[in-house]
């Protein structure tokens, strides 16, 4: 007897109208002596069908069978009434490639891939550019009138900040003890880490949306726990050493030329994020059964469709989440040390936003590529042993005002583990002058691009304000390194949701 299980691998949308009448069809036929290798194939064929009625009309089944799924049917017709249906187009949508610096042959296809939707306007490939999942890393994409989920990420709302403080850099250098005990207090790293209930809260957790039946609200109690935390792979919290080459005026970033010691942080929206970003993905899928298997992944949600309105407002709560523990973060440390903030730079770079091209509203999603509107500041983070930069946007509209969001991968997670040192990492770190409290081989700076020469291959879209060298990093996996002699007990890196980077 078909079960609910059952259901989701023949791919039946989660709708309770949907698998009512399925469900009721399904007794029907079994009354009459039906057995499941008749009815599971009849079920699948429904599913997946961008025209449930009209091949409940042309399948080979008795005609009392029909009768029974017609309603059905027509609930799964309803249900992808009026949606973009995908057909293969006559010419791709234009798209840009920046950088050509080892960018993954498959990194090139997926954006060809994304271009072959019929929603796409129009795209580009930044040079940090490298194979993801449905959306490159790196990769832009406008679209009319429709979000996709994967071409925003799994970590909806990924961000940078970086706060330049009051303390000269000497300072830093003569006592990095006190900086590393500030990071170790006051930051947890990992998959599902939290910190211990009610020591960090914002009033981002009042917003009334948590309140709406659905997964935002099914994940409030793991946002909430997770409130100022970062995640593993790629995020981090770390010190460095800020040249700035002029004085800048801007409205969070009034600063003499000179060097500065800076705090930059990287994270997202943490289990948030991903379980918001699964959902919609899924529902997407299952709107939209008439894709290749190739681009399930660029599955999108018309914005005028409930689905798509209950996805955007779901990515902006995470947005205001992300931006939320990046100021708890920086409030945390920076209050642990006493010291003040002279400026600072932020910005998402998995997201996407309603933004005008000529004329016209287009949906530009930017997974892994940051913001660079006409005088927009933002930051470019390099690795951990490699310089990372503030950056003000030049407008430029061909990459639908975007540049790079990093260096971008050169070898794979499971590719570093298996060919790289920890001393040959070491040996890197110690020779630029960086300490690492945690941090693992799958992030070494081996890994990375050289940023110089993906900063050189978007001139055209970026101007560079200052640079950052790390000089004390923290991230998942934490060692024994850097411990605090006042605490014997190590902090726990819990296990739960995953949130890299995506």
């Amino acid at each position: 007897m078909i079960k609910g299980k059952d259901l989701e691998e023949l791919k039946v949308p989660k709708v309770t109208e949907i698998r009512a009448k399925l469900y009721e069809a399904l007794g029907k036929s079994y009354a009459a002596g039906k057995k499941d290798s008749e009815l599971k194939p009849l079920v699948g064929k429904l599913a997946v069908s961008a025209n449930p009625t009209e091949v409940l009309e042309q399948v080979d089944i008795p005609e009392e069978v029909r009768e029974n799924f017609k309603a059905a049917a027509e609930e799964l017709e309803k249900f992808r009434s009026g949606r973009i249906v995908y057909s293969e187009r006559k010419e791709k949508a234009p798209w840009k490639l920046w950088g050509t610096e080892k960018v993954e042959a498959r990194a090139l296809e997926q954006m060809d891939e994304a271009a072959s939707l019929p929603i796409s306007v129009g795209g580009a490939l930044m040079p940090d550019a490298h194979q993801g999942y449905g959306l490159p890393i790196g990769g832009v994409l406008a679209t009319k009138n429709a979000v996709i989920p994967y071409a925003v990420g799994v970590d909806i709302a990924c961000r940078m900040r970086i706060s330049i403080l009051d303390i000269p850099y000497e300072e830093f250098e003569k006592d990095r003890r006190k900086f590393g005990a500030a990071l170790l207090d006051e930051t947890r790293f990992g998959v599902g880490v939290t910190f211990e209930p009610g020591k960090r809260t914002h009033k981002v957790m009042e917003d009334p949306l948590w309140r709406k039946p659905g997964v935002v609200k099914e994940n409030f109690k793991r946002a909430a726990s997770q409130l100022g935390t970062s995640g593993h792979g790629n995020h981090f919290v770390e010190f460095g050493k800020l040249t700035m080459e002029n004085d800048v005026d801007e409205p969070t970033l009034k600063i003499k030329a000179g060097i500065y010691t800076a705090l930059l942080s990287h994270s997202g929206s943490r289990g948030l994020g991903l379980h918001v970003a699964n959902h919609f993905s899924e529902l997407a899928q299952q709107l939209h059964p008439e894709l290749p298997e190739k681009l399930k992944r660029l599955a999108w949600l018309e914005l005028d469709s409930q689905e798509g309105k209950d996805y955007w407002e779901a990515m902006e709560l995470c947005g205001k989440y992300a931006e939320a523990n990046h100021e708890l973060i920086h409030e945390s440390v920076i209050g642990a040390l006493g010291c003040g903030v002279l400026g600072f730079v932020e910005n998402h770079h998995n997201f996407a936003w309603k933004e005008m091209y000529d004329g016209e509203e287009l949906i530009v999603h930017r997974k892994g590529a940051t913001p660079a509107g006409k005088g927009k500041l933002g930051v470019v983070p390099g690795s951990m042993g490699s310089p990372g930069f503030i950056v003000r946007g030049k407008g430029n509209a061909e990459s639908f005002n975007s540049c790079s969001h990093g260096a971008g991968r050169v070898m794979s997670r499971a590719a570093a583990f298996r060919t790289l040192k920890h001393a040959d990492m070491k040996k890197i770190l110690k020779e630029q002058g960086i300490s690492l409290i945690g941090g693992t081989l799958d992030e070494s700076p081996e890994v990375y691009k050289d940023i110089n020469k993906v900063i050189d291959g978007q001139r055209d879209l970026v101007d560079v304000l200052a640079k950052f060298e790390p000089k004390l990093v923290r991230m998942a996996a934490e060692g024994n390194q850097w411990g605090n002699k006042k605490k014997k007990k190590k902090k726990p890196e819990n296990k739960g949701d995953g949130d890299v980077c995506m």
